[in-house]
């Protein structure tokens, strides 16, 4: 039986390996994705994590894995598929059969890109239809794209789409934007990239692939003719699996505050998947350091 089993090995998964490979623990990290590093490998750049500005985000995401790697750290490749607590700790059961035991369990599964639910969304879904404008914009090359959204991702989006696309449009239902003044000012001063405010989608239309989206602005229906669509309006907590075990909000997320204790005894939350103001990287790597002192806590009482 494992100290802490931490499910996940994104940013915050991976600075709790770090954490409890430091204090001594016997822990893994259980993967869904060989070599995952989470969702930080789809942002092209990153700006705001103390000492490496400017950094790639699949090259922070590497560093990270290198870290946690060199300190020893096992990594069970495999989905997760229940949880459920037993006398002495926690039982995970992984897709494939196979189950390992823990006395304690960090919990940082992270989240999913939300979807507008509009008709042609999933229809298209990989015929112009993506969610992650890194793995897939290199397809759109001097064609026209949109964004949906108005946060950090979208614009951080719309940027990258602009370097090889011919025109690039920011379709978003207010008037003004979410994401943060630096990237608003950058995506203002590109040329080729066009805003759409106050604009809400409707549906997604094309044949072979798409050709166009159709959206209301100011209560009057549009249509727009572009190739491709890139949905960034958010994104989903992965805790369906804590569905009675532990306490959500009403939006799916763990609630857990800086100590990252949940509901349930020797169950702990790090990452996007909590109750928190700010999700970012660093507040992530913080979450997984804070969990395992109270993992540490939690095992030594």
């Amino acid at each position: 039986m494992y100290d802490v089993m931490i499910l996940g090995s994104g940013p915050a998964g991976l600075s709790a390996a770090v954490y409890a490979s430091r204090a001594g623990l016997s822990f893994a990290v259980i993967e869904k994705d060989y070599m995952g590093t989470g969702q930080i490998v789809y942002t092209e750049q990153v700006d705001n994590y103390l000492g490496y500005f400017g950094i790639g985000g699949f090259s922070l995401g590497e560093k990270f894995r290198e870290h946690a790697e060199a300190l020893g750290t096992e990594f069970i490749e495999g989905e997760v598929t229940e949880l459920s607590r037993t006398d002495s700790g926690w039982k995970i059961l992984l897709s494939d059969g196979n189950n390992v035991e823990s006395k304690t369990v960090i919990y940082a599964l992270g989240a999913s890109p939300k979807k507008l639910g509009i008709s042609g969304e999933e229809e298209f879904s990989g015929r112009g239809v993506s969610y992650c404008a890194i793995c897939d914009g290199a397809f759109f090359e001097g064609k026209t794209v949109a964004v949906i959204g108005g946060g950090d991702t979208a614009l951080g989006d719309a940027l990258y789409l602009s370097k090889t696309a011919e025109k690039v449009y920011i379709i978003h239902r207010r008037n003004e934007l979410r994401a943060n003044a630096s990237l608003v000012k950058k995506a203002e001063e590109t040329e080729n990239i066009q805003f759409v405010p106050e604009s809400v989608p409707l549906e997604i239309i094309g044949a072979e692939s798409v050709t166009g989206i159709k959206y209301t602005q100011k209560g009057t229906e549009k249509n727009m003719n572009t190739d491709g669509v890139f949905v960034a309006v958010g994104s989903l907590p992965n805790t369906s699996l804590l569905s009675g075990i532990a306490d959500l909000d009403n939006r799916g997320y763990i609630i857990a505050d800086e100590n990252c204790i949940t509901s349930a005894d020797g169950l702990f939350a790090a990452g996007d998947v909590r109750t928190k103001v700010v999700r970012q990287v660093i507040t992530a790597a913080a979450d997984g350091a804070n969990a395992v002192v109270s993992a540490l806590d939690y095992i030594n009482k």
